[in-house]
């Protein structure tokens, strides 16, 4: 058992450093039991999202079946029955040790279903419902984790962090979400800068207002997240000042390119990503964030 426990965090580890290596360089800083529930959290998320994303070959509704089958097998090992899954029993564990609130998992779920069948979104409000269960949740499940002086206090600017990385996420793969068939940009934002779908496309300067809108949305994410870091666990501030800083980053790599989305990936240089990663070690826990 505990050998299966063990493979199941490496599991999620391995899928934590191949698919996020912002994120997971950002947890390289924080103590070491800590880090595989980190993991274990982040290889729920992943592997949900490859069921949904990385099985495009198959028609809606076996993918639909197949996230269905590993939610239920997630919900019977809620129930404390055996499950057979190579990443779950980790995610179960973390789940058992700090108490997480099951519903931000089924929220998180249900949000990952909608990926099947809805394919773009009419308000920012319509986007935030969505985002609610795929990224502020996520903030929710990580606090118990990270720990913090005052939990209540600490728990929306959690979620605006989870909501900034998020919309940065949305910004930065414009591209990539158009050849999914999804548009992650509301409606009402393209309509107000006189666009349409059929303009997100390469080479087409007239998307350059519309990201310039959606990058100063996602720094007001990040505003209202800031406050929120000073209060974690002093152990856990330097983690999660980096990623703070290093998705941040990714909107400043989207400016310098003239927010040119199509062109290339936006990613921050390794050699920024290591030096924003040393300032936050040397950053005296309590103090506040700075881009």
């Amino acid at each position: 058992m505990e050998a299966d426990l063990a493979a199941a965090y490496e599991r999620c580890r391995l899928l934590h450093k191949h698919h996020g290596r912002t994120y997971y360089l950002a947890t390289r800083l924080l103590p070491a039991w800590k880090r595989r529930h980190v993991h274990a959290l982040y290889g729920f998320t992943r592997y949900a999202d490859e069921i949904v994303d990385r099985t495009e070959e198959l028609p809606p509704e076996e993918r639909a079946a197949r996230l269905t089958e590993w939610s239920d097998r997630f919900v019977a090992g809620l129930r404390g029955e055996p499950v057979d899954d190579p990443l779950l029993p980790a995610v179960l564990h973390t789940i058992a040790v700090f108490d997480l609130d099951v519903d931000d998992f089924g929220r998180f779920l249900r949000s990952m279903a909608m990926d099947l069948t809805v394919t773009s979104y009419p308000t920012y409000d319509d986007l935030l419902d969505y985002m609610d269960g795929s990224a502020a949740v996520i903030g929710t499940m990580m606090l118990p984790i990270l720990g913090a002086s005052d939990r209540f206090a600490a728990r929306e600017p959690a979620r605006q962090l989870g909501l900034a990385f998020q919309l940065t996420n949305f910004i930065r793969d414009v591209a990539e979400d158009l050849r999914l068939g999804r548009v992650y940009l509301p409606i009402e934002d393209l309509t107000r800068f006189g666009l349409t779908l059929a303009d997100l496309r390469p080479n087409n300067p007239k998307i350059k207002p519309l990201l310039a809108y959606e990058v100063s949305r996602a720094r007001r994410h990040y505003a209202f997240a800031a406050p929120g870091i000073p209060l974690l666990e002093p152990a856990s501030q330097a983690c999660i000042r980096t990623a703070y800083r290093l998705y941040g980053g990714i909107l400043d790599e989207v400016e310098a390119a003239d927010y040119d989305v199509f062109a290339r990936r936006a990613t921050v240089p390794a050699g920024r990503r290591a030096s924003v990663a040393i300032r936050s070690l040397l950053t005296r826990p309590g103090t506040a964030v700075l881009p």
